[in-house]
């Protein structure tokens, strides 16, 4: 029997030789190993999509993902087991978990300011205290109950330790992506929630250190060495190792790329020192936590390396640790009424010590009780440091089986619920003071004109600098606008580093120089250089959001900026053969909540190249812009936008109205409207071209459009009241409406970009999200070259 127990698992092959000579792969750790990563990858993507419509984080997936590959689920067929997890797999299962695992916490690390942690507020300082201790303590009480009933013989001190470590965790890097997700990184409740989560963060380790050194076999002479030893080693760490990775930071200055060297010797670091605190005995998770913690966060270095590692590891390697933690965990286990009753205690414990905790300790502090409740149920974040702490436990016998199944789908729960929680309790107030140029048509045509551009990637940089430079007319007061670059919220580490420092200043692409995030980006460069060659206010800004919800950032930036024009891409990309290659339709859902909620006039941008593939100098503008006429509120802020543009002295106009369609009330407002345009515009201006269609039908209209369509720029409104032009059914791109629907199919043969234009309607029905009040005074942060550089606070959530 033994021999045949050492023959089952004997060491794999590394490679197989194939299976034309007879080998099975899986018999081979390689294959083997790129099966178990590509299963477990394509699992948890797919959960986390399901999850998606609920905004749970990527762990939620990867827990749930881990413990469904395990004896939970699917591990229950042997065949399975055997054949994808097969026992004599899991050590190279495991090590490639744990190096994946051991850059993860390094990158924890380099998420970490211990100068930030150092400036907490006393308020900040009060709450993490108070969060640890209350569950830390309940924590220790529940373990006195499950040692009489489910972990029966395990050590005492070792596991009242683990316990109180355990339910006392907040996960910060969920934490930060939550808080992302739901825009409230940068509130004052954000910012008090991540300062008290990192405080929460370290005093974790130091107790799961000093768990690992009791939970040791030996004497308690040598649990207080392992201690003692660890303690060394941070110490050697920073006062030894910290100058090595100043020196290479020094040496990597902004502008210029980090040396390969660098980066492979920062990551060999992170090995040996690994390597250093598993020797002592206190985990090799340790000493890389600690090297991230270490290294330099000024310039760019840290944020070089957190761009090398974080895809590699975050993708492909972590989510085995989950599978890993998951083929430990057994929900099986878990039966009788006993069994659940205990899990119920554990949830209960866990939620009633931290929140709890956190609610008594904020509400001394004087904050608010709703915000109170809601920093509690944050602060009851777990994670993947939370599955580290058990894990550790089990594999040091301090956890037996069911135990550590209860605190696994305690985690798994108590992570759950704070999305769904937070969103119901706690809903911010958007406020902002009500103001009254809010479309391009106005009573005073000499007040400033304030517009925010928005745009996906640098394609649309010159078109929207060229739309700018078209737009700036040559009034006393001008134009001004705010670029908005939108960006989608991925699950990076350095995307919630991005978010935050977004949120904070508003401009993080612009003042990268001064802040030292990185290289000066061309983005910088396009709007910096305009600004300095022309008489347009330009202030850049970025959205970084899930899509779904990037509209909020928009429009609330939108009112804040009090714009009177905004104008987003449209979701197709314009190719070489005149075909339009979408993006996604959720591009074009942004577009669409963009109108319904909008404070202001919005125009859709069709970029087929406005002036080129660059920026146009202004001497050198020549456009021909056609506005197309048929009647209606935004005809009419289609012409007054032409009207502002034909102010440049390189910019023709030629205005097409079609005869009327719309009833009499209408018209007569139609006929007095172009009655001024040809009186103060038109007359006397050779730049200007007014004529009148007389059309009877569909393609007639489309003759119209085909001779007028040597042009550069069409402006359209998007309710012009036009029977619809295409064969096809518009639906497919509504908010275009029947004019702009039918200019950019690839049948309506052009080079002409088209500006479809939503005018605000303040007698329609609004959905605002943003509540006006009148007494709110706010600085609307008015660009310009004196000020270019402040940092003004920018609250896009």
């Amino acid at each position: 029997m033994a021999d045949e127990t050492a023959k089952a698992l004997k060491p794999m092959k590394a490679t197989s030789d194939g299976v034309f000579q007879g080998e099975n792969p899986l018999n081979s750790a390689l294959p083997l190993a790129i099966l178990q990563i590509c299963i477990v990858v394509v699992l948890t993507r797919v959960l986390a999509f399901m999850l998606r419509p609920l905004r749970q984080p990527r762990v939620i997936a990867e827990i749930i993902g881990g413990i469904l590959l395990g004896p939970s689920a699917l591990g229950r067929s042997t065949v399975f087991l055997n054949t994808v997890f097969p026992k004599q797999s899991l050590t190279v299962l495991d090590t490639l978990a744990n190096i994946g695992l051991l850059y993860f916490l390094f990158l924890v690390g380099l998420e970490l300011d211990l100068r930030a942690i150092r400036r907490t507020g006393s308020s900040a300082l009060v709450i993490a205290v108070a969060g640890i201790s209350l569950p830390f303590i309940m924590g220790i009480g529940t373990s006195y109950v499950l040692q009489q009933t489910v972990a029966r013989g395990v050590p005492t001190g070792p596991f009242l330790v683990f316990m109180g470590v355990a339910l006392s965790i907040t996960a910060f890097p969920v934490l930060a992506r939550i808080l992302a997700e739901l825009k409230l990184l940068t509130t004052d409740l954000g910012r008090m929630a991540m300062s008290a989560a990192a405080v929460n963060d370290v005093v974790a380790w130091i107790l799961l250190a000093l768990a690992i050194a009791l939970s040791g076999s030996g004497s308690p002479l040598v649990s207080l060495w392992v201690l003692l030893t660890g303690v060394g080693f941070v110490l050697a760490a920073f006062f030894f190792l910290r100058p090595v990775l100043n020196w290479m930071a020094r040496r990597s200055p902004e502008g210029e790329p980090v040396k390969e060297l660098y980066i492979c010797a920062t990551l060999a670091i992170v090995l040996a020192a690994g390597f250093a605190t598993d020797t002592i005995g206190i985990h090799a998770l340790f000493g890389a936590f600690i090297v991230g913690i270490i290294v330099p966060k000024e310039g760019p270095f840290a944020g070089v390396l957190l761009e090398k590692v974080e895809d590699l590891i975050s993708g492909l390697f972590l989510p085995l640790y989950f599978v890993s933690s998951g083929l430990k965990t057994n929900v099986m286990t878990i039966k009788g009424g006993e069994s659940w009753e205990l899990l119920v205690l554990v949830v209960g414990t866990a939620c009633i010590g931290k929140i709890g905790g956190t609610l008594i300790a904020s509400l001394v502090v004087r904050v608010p009780l709703r915000e109170a409740v809601t920093l509690g149920f944050l602060m009851n974040t777990k994670g993947l440091v939370e599955l580290i702490v058990l894990n550790i436990g089990k594999d040091r016998h301090v956890l037996n089986d069911e135990t550590f199944a209860i605190l696994v789908l305690m985690a798994l729960i108590t992570t759950f619920i704070t999305t769904p929680v937070v969103m119901a309790i706690y809903k911010p107030a958007r406020r902002g003071p009500p103001y009254k140029n809010r479309a391009v048509e106005r009573a005073n045509p000499n007040d400033e004109f304030r517009m925010m551009a928005c745009f996906h990637s640098t394609r649309n940089i010159p078109t929207i600098i060229n739309l700018m430079e078209s737009s700036r007319g040559k009034r006393k007061r001008g134009i001004t606008v705010y670029a908005m670059h939108l960006v989608e919220l991925s699950e990076r580490s350095s995307a919630i580093s991005m978010v935050h420092k977004a949120r904070r200043n508003g401009m993080p692409f612009w003042n990268r120089r001064c802040n030292g995030d990185g290289d000066v980006d061309q983005l910088v460069v396009a709007f910096e250089t305009y600004q300095q060659l022309s008489r347009v206010s330009i202030r850049a800004m970025t959205a970084i959001s899930d899509l779904h919800t990037i509209h909020e950032d928009i429009v609330t930036s939108a009112h804040q900026k009090r714009a009177a024009l905004i104008v987003l891409p449209f979701h197709k990309l314009h190719q070489m053969d005149g075909h339009m290659e979408s993006l996604g339709d959720q591009y074009q859902h942004i577009n669409q909540r963009v109108l319904h909620h909008a404070p202001c006039s919005v125009g859709i941008l069709v970029d087929r190249g406005l002036g080129g593939a660059a920026q146009v100098a202004a001497s050198d503008v020549s456009y021909t812009i056609v506005v197309i006429f048929f009647g209606g509120r935004d005809d009419h802020e289609a012409l007054a936008y032409g009207m502002r543009m034909v102010e440049h002295p390189g910019i023709a106009l030629h205005v097409l109205r079609f005869s009327p369609q719309s009833d009499a009330g209408d018209r007569a407002t139609d006929d007095a409207f172009l009655e001024d345009f040809r009186t103060n515009v038109a007359n006397g201006n050779e730049s200007v071209q007014y004529e009148e269609k007389q059309v009877g039908g569909r393609a007639e209209v489309i003759e119209a459009f085909k001779a007028a369509g040597r042009c550069n720029l069409f402006l359209v409104g998007q309710g012009a009241p036009c029977t619809p032009l295409a064969d096809r059914s518009t639906d497919d791109c509504p908010e275009l409406g029947p004019v702009g629907s039918y200019l950019v199919l690839p049948e309506f043969s052009t080079v002409a970009s088209v500006l479809v234009m939503k005018q605000y309607d303040p007698t329609a029905k609004h959905y605002d999200l943003v509540e006006e009040v009148a007494e709110i005074a706010v600085d609307v942060d008015t660009p310009g070259p004196s000020n270019r550089e402040t940092n003004t606070s920018f609250r896009a959530g």
